[in-house]
């Protein structure tokens, strides 16, 4: 571990970083250059008091999760991520953890849409990162661990939550089914998407009769319900972007009509208060 280039590559970083780029407001009174300590503690999930330490060369080593928390929460290019890893004294991610890490340039997209709800999904249904209004319509939806990080596995294998209108629940199976599909497809002989689906075709017998039904279907374009338990549903269309090796995707949520938006409007100010994590489905 290199502690005083740690120290000082992190506080470049932080100082390089504008609020605006993470969504936070400048304010009329702020000083600092880029981003406040707090700001990244909070960013990144952890006490500022550690935040300080690392910047003054003072810390123990911080673990990958940390390292990895400290690079997305200050928007690091996939080099500047890789020498922040061997800075903290790790070997950079490999490419398949790499690829469960949140693009720096979706991040910035995250967090220029402000009041849109967002996310950014791997390619298997990882919920990466989101933005505020991301996580007050579909409550935070990255702390799930094992194959529950999957929205597949989820559909599949856990009761119905509400969070969606039993209508529509068939035509989003057939489409989720479709689409990891295709997954499958162009990642062909990858043994993580082979064994993940071995794994969802032993616990789901739904699943398993889609699977063999070999409907392929990538998804671009939805539209869909959400079922929110405070402000009721709220119809959007998702639009998705994917990044050019078609790993991650970001996922935007519009809303369809006029009373859908309302209800936005309503819940980005009744705020997060009482929003349990995986609140409705995300897709």
């Amino acid at each position: 571990m290199q502690r005083e280039q740690l120290a000082h590559f992190l506080r470049r970083r932080r100082e390089s970083v504008r609020p605006a780029d993470v969504g936070i407001a400048e304010g009329p009174r702020r000083r600092t250059a880029g981003l406040r300590r707090e700001e990244v503690a909070m960013l990144a999930g952890m006490s500022v008091d550690y935040v300080v330490r690392l910047e003054q060369g003072r810390s123990s080593q911080p673990s990958e999760q940390l390292i990895g928390a400290l690079a997305r929460a200050l928007r690091l290019t996939d080099d500047e991520r890789d020498h922040l890893f061997h800075l903290a004294g790790h070997h950079p991610p490999f490419a398949e953890s790499a690829a469960r890490m949140a693009r720096a340039g979706l991040l910035r997209m995250l967090d220029l849409l402000g009041d849109v709800p967002a996310a950014v999904l791997s390619d298997l249904g990882e919920v990466l990162a989101q933005n505020r209004m991301g996580v007050l319509l579909m409550g935070d939806q990255r702390g799930f661990t094992g194959d529950r990080r999957h929205l597949a596995y989820r559909w599949f294998t856990e009761p119905d939550d509400g969070s969606q209108l039993p209508e529509e629940r068939e035509r989003h199976s057939r489409e989720l089914v479709a689409d990891l599909r295709a997954t499958a497809g162009r990642r062909s002989g990858d043994p993580e998407v082979a064994a993940f689906v071995e794994r969802l075709r032993a616990v789901s017998e739904d699943f398993r009769r889609r699977w063999d039904e070999h409907e392929v279907g990538v998804r671009r374009a939805d539209r869909k319900t959400v079922v929110h338990p405070r402000v009721g549903p709220v119809l959007v269309d998702c639009e998705t972007l994917v990044t050019p090796d078609q790993r991650q995707e970001l996922l935007v949520l519009t809303p369809a009509d006029a009373e859908s938006r309302e209800r936005l409007d309503l819940l980005r100010v009744l705020g997060t208060e009482e929003f349990p994590a995986g609140t409705a489905d995300t897709r």
